[in-house]
This record gives structure tokens, sequence and C-alpha cells, in this order.
């Protein structure tokens, strides 16, 4: 995270050529302590608190809802049967109820089939349900959610998709939560289990460790989390039908914490909390050109959020000063305005200053980064992975992590540009140009 702030005032204060690359970069150090520093504090601080509570004895709960899994179908074929076989072997004495919604099931003939022939999976299983709903007309991931979420009869419903399969004490850390009335929504830990595939592959991985396993923990410990994942959200399903259930749109899962956000204001009893021990596996992009193609949509996906549809509601008497504060900081600030000026104050300095004071300055940012990046691994490690010997593995990778975030940057610029002139969030396998059509976004 520390490359946001370090590349963007790259070049701001190096009009004296002459000087050298140390005394250069020297002086981005007050930048770095006014705005990356705090959060990256307050995020390691977080995981700090987390880790010290989380090591007390588990407690026996007194009873376990009913819950609905909403999985989300489009071209899984069989690899929708992981899914449902997971969540039919959890370890969880109360009932699940499984409903696969296969979108556009005219032409996804093999997921459907897939799924309905997953009921075998449930043979023995006490208190486990399938219910197999095919949606003939694609319309995208929003109406098969809702779709689900119309039948669903759990106090309890998840938001899954169907390539994600689960550790099977999943449901039981994840419903816990909820014994607080206060908690809303609870964010599911993401993993990436085709990780052996490719260094594409492998770098997300470390980069969900980073971002959603370590950075999410230390923000619940504030009420802060910045979005529940579509491929793995869990929420209290009467609160879900009283927002009148997921929006149409693309960006779905950051679209409905904010709305749920919007509450926080006026209730500040609400949570939204992150469980790093309820753990979702998925398959990442294996190849850049696909990574790139998917982070296109999500990042352009992300300004079509914060700044087409919520400008207007991000004040702090909806959301409380404390995620007002977060959503700006983070969201519009760190994650829409940093890459432009990431990009054009490197461009800046690739153009005005020396090769070697160039070289020099870029080094010691990537050494800074790369430290205060390993402090950041480390602590996750102790504080926070439930399988820190697998999580270990992956710390010679961690050098190669500042440029993969430098170029994630870059490339969200080029993303967020195409959606700022061509409203790319129209048409998506997320979000069909016919289910948008009346939108005014």
């Amino acid at each position: 995270m520390w490359e946001q702030v370090v590349f963007a005032f790259v070049t701001l204060f190096s009009s004296a050529t002459h000087q050298s690359w140390v005394e250069l970069a020297l002086k981005f150090f007050p930048f770095v302590v006014l705005l990356e520093a705090p959060f990256f504090l307050l995020v390691c601080s977080g995981m700090v608190k987390y880790g010290l509570r989380e090591h007390r004895p588990y407690l026996q709960r007194e009873r376990y809802p009913r819950v609905s899994c909403v999985i989300t179908c489009y071209s899984e074929g069989d690899d929708v049967r992981k899914t449902i076989q997971s969540l039919a072997q959890q370890i969880y004495p109360g009932f699940i109820e499984i409903i696969a919604v296969v979108d556009g099931a005219v032409q996804n003939e093999p997921t459907l089939r897939a799924a309905r022939g997953a009921r075998e999976l449930l043979a023995g299983a006490r208190r486990r349900a399938l219910v197999v709903l095919p949606k003939w007309q694609r319309g995208g991931r929003v109406s098969s959610l809702n779709a689900g979420l119309s039948i669903a009869s759990g106090e309890i419903v998840m938001a899954l998709d169907g390539d994600t399969s689960f550790d099977n004490d999943m449901v039981r850390n994840a419903t816990r939560h909820f014994d607080d009335p206060g908690v809303v929504g609870v964010a599911g830990s993401l993993r990436v289990r085709n990780a052996r595939r490719s260094l594409a592959a492998r770098m997300q991985a470390l980069e969900y460790m980073l971002s959603i396993g370590a950075g999410k923990t230390g923000l619940s410990e504030f009420n802060i989390v910045n979005n529940i994942s579509g491929a793995f959200g869990v929420f209290r399903t009467s609160f879900i039908r009283n927002l009148g259930g997921w929006d149409a749109g693309t960006a779905e899962d950051l679209d409905m914490t904010m709305r749920i956000k919007q509450y926080f204001g006026r209730h500040p009893g609400l949570r939204i909390v992150f469980d790093p021990h309820a753990v979702g596996h998925t398959d990442a992009p294996d190849t850049w050109r696909v990574f790139f193609r998917q982070r296109l949509r999500w990042d352009g996906d992300m300004f079509y959020i914060f700044i087409r549809k919520f400008r207007l509601n991000l004040r702090p008497r909806l959301l409380g000063w404390r995620n007002f504060l977060f959503v700006v900081v983070n969201g519009l600030v760190m994650q829409v305005l940093m890459p432009f000026l990431i990009v054009a104050y490197t461009g800046v300095m690739l153009f005005t200053l020396p090769v070697g004071a160039v070289l020099g300055v870029l080094g010691f940012v990537y050494v800074v980064y790369l430290a205060a990046l390993l402090f950041y691994f480390l602590l996750y490690l102790v504080a926070v992975s439930e399988r820190p010997r697998h999580d270990a593995g992956y710390l010679r990778f961690l050098p190669l992590f500042p440029l993969f975030a430098f170029v994630n940057r870059v490339h969200c610029t080029f993303s967020i540009l195409q959606e700022v002139f061509l409203k790319t969030h129209l048409d998506s396998a997320m979000a069909p140009w016919w289910v948008l059509r009346k939108t005014k976004f």
C-alpha cells in the first residue's frame, strides 16, 4: 500500500535535479507519514487486537440458525458440484438449505445438469436440502441473487459463487457472529485454490492474503470493513429483505456494502464483521491477459459505485463519521484519485530527472515499501492466518509484490478512464445490458 503515496509524490520536490537521490527520496517521508502511515498502523493495530482476542477458548453456542446458501451459477459446469459438496459436508448442527440458481439455463445446460445431479452428494447428510432453480434467460448475478433470496427460508442467507468451495467449518464460523443482534453482514475470507498454476495466480493468492485476510481483519476491529465480497458474503436475511434485496447493476458486492452502511449513521450499533476463519477457495485468473481483463471490470465498477451512484450519499449523517472518513480516504482518494497521481508524477519524474536519480529514488521507495510489506506479512502470519505454515511459503514471492501492485495501479488508471468515457458497467457478464438499459447512472 505504500507505493500509492510514495509514487504519487515522487517528483513534487525534485526541481533541484543536482541533489542526490537519497536527499530526494527522504523528502517523501512527510507525505508517507501524513497519508499512508496512519492507515497502515490502523490495520496493523487491528490485527494485533484480533490476534490477542481470538486466542481465547472457543465458546459453545446456544443456537444454530437455519442457513440458506444462494449459489449463483452461470458457466461453472461440473465445478458447481464442488461448491454443493463442500456445503453439504459442513460441520454445522443447524439446517443448511442449498439453493443453486442457474442463470441462463438454456445456454448453460451442462451447469444445470451438474447441479441437478449433485443431489446424490447429499445422500446420508442430515439437515441438508438442495434446491435447483433454473433461470431460463440470463439476467446477471443480481437477478440470480434476488431469485434465490425470494425462496430462501433461512435466518441467515449466504451469497456464494458457483466456482467457490469452502472449508467444512465455514458455516459455523461465519454464523456465530449473528449471535450479536447488531451484526447484519459477515465478510468471508477468500483464498486462491489454483495458485500453483502460474505466477499470475500466485501473485493474486498473495494479494488476497494481504488485502482480504490481513486488511479486512484489521478494518473489522473498527467496524470499517470496506467490502463484503460477492463470491462469499453472509447476511441477516430480514435486513437484506428490508433493503429490497440486491440492486440492479454491476459490482453488486460493493453496492450492497454501501447500501448497508447507509444505516450506520442512524443506527451506530450495526456492524459488518470479517472472519478470517470462515474460508472460501476460488479460482483466480491464471494468465495475465485474463487477470487484467478482470481488473478492467473491477476497477471501472469501483468508479461507477463511488462516483456515479453513491456520490450524493457519502455523508456522515448516513454513514457515520468513522465510515464516512474511511470511504473518502480509502475509496475516493486512495482507490480513485491516487492511480492518476501515480501515473502523472511518475511520468514527470521520468522526463525531468537524470536516469541515476530516477533509479535511486525508485530503488529507495522499493526498499521502504518492501520493508513495510515484510512487517505486515509477518504480523498477518502470527496474529491472523489460520494456516501459517502454508502461507509462509509465499514469503519468497514478497519481493515481486511492489512491482505487481504498481502495475495494478497503472492499469487501474486505464480502467477508470474507460468507465468514465464508455460506461462499461452497463454491459458485462455480471449485468447484461438488457437488464440495465433503464439505469440512470
